[in-house]
């Protein structure tokens, strides 16, 4: 099921300081050439709630063709509290919208030098910022398009990587906890209390093996959302959350976890290499988080090379 890109915004006369506007929204089975019945979603006042009410919408309806229900041509309001439409009347056919030709607007023409300068003067499109990230931040078509879906949230990313942070890195944690966060939170990206230098003083601790992704992306995650004037570095020295490169403590934990699973080491030595990741994972575990892995991999290499 593929929701038909299908949106006309009516201009409506508006109120003092407000613009309000009508989606009407259909969908169709790919391959079909007939457009589906339209559904008029009234009174929405923000781009915002448009692309909101437009996604509802669409998922509504491809929901209803798929369990072969029939979709009613009906006006429908939407509650930006909830995300969701709810309908107000049917309408039966073309002639209840009382559709007619307006006599009294004005033609007009638009030369090629006007359209240009119009052109030349639009910021950065949804579509040329992700091809940008995809050819020069090499990162993923997927990654680029939910990292560009909404303008605020790709400035925030941009924000970041301006602090010499790594693009995939980056990336990674707007997709992830920080995402995760707005989704929990019903929040925007103006809404995250956690500025971009911040954040970026957090990946770089973990870029530069200060502190793991684990403790990094929970622990100190959530004491900058409690507190997001501090720095990451304050927090992770308070808490004594930086990575253990103490080599002697480091092999003396491999030692621990080598004991514990003596029957393990002899498949591993037989061959079973994927063992490797339990080894460590052990090793991070029995030091709460705080052994470093590259370390810990190389110290557990050389010993299950005996």
């Amino acid at each position: 099921m593929r929701p038909l890109g299908l949106l006309i915004l009516e201009r409506q006369e508006p109120v003092v300081g407000s613009l309000r506007c009508d989606a009407n929204i259909s969908v169709r089975k790919k391959g079909d050439t007939q457009l589906g019945t339209k559904v008029e979603v009234k009174n929405l006042n923000s781009i915002r709630n448009v692309r909101r009410a437009v996604e509802f919408e669409s998922r509504r309806m491809s929901e209803m063709l798929e369990q072969r229900e029939k979709i009613i041509q009906q006006t429908r309001s939407f509650d930006a509290d909830t995300g969701t439409t709810f309908p107000i009347r049917d309408k039966e056919d073309a002639d209840d919208y009382r559709y007619f030709a307006e006599p009294d607007l004005t033609k007009f023409f638009l030369t090629d030098e006007f359209i240009d300068s119009v052109r030349v003067s639009i910021p950065e499109l949804h579509r040329e910022r992700a091809e940008r990230y995809v050819s020069k931040y090499q990162l993923s078509e997927y990654d680029a398009a939910i990292l560009t879906e909404e303008k605020r949230f790709a400035d925030y990313f941009e924000k970041i990587i301006s602090r010499d942070v790594k693009f995939k890195p980056a990336a990674n944690w707007m997709l992830g906890p920080v995402k995760s966060w707005l989704n929990e939170n019903n929040e925007e990206i103006d809404g995250f209390p956690v500025a971009p230098e911040i954040l970026a003083g957090v990946i770089k601790l973990v870029e530069d093996g200060k502190l793991s992704f684990s403790i990094a992306s929970t622990k100190l995650f959530n004491e900058l959302l409690k507190d997001p004037t501090k720095e990451a570095t304050e927090i992770a020295e308070e808490k004594n959350w930086s990575l253990d490169t103490n080599a002697d403590n480091i092999e003396n934990l491999i030692d621990q976890v080598l004991n514990k699973f003596p029957e393990k080491v002899k498949e591993f030595k037989k061959g079973k290499k994927g063992l490797m990741g339990l080894f460590v994972g052990e090793v991070i575990k029995l030091s709460k988080g705080k052994a470093d892995p590259k370390m810990t991999n190389d110290i557990l290499s050389e010993k299950l090379k005996s």
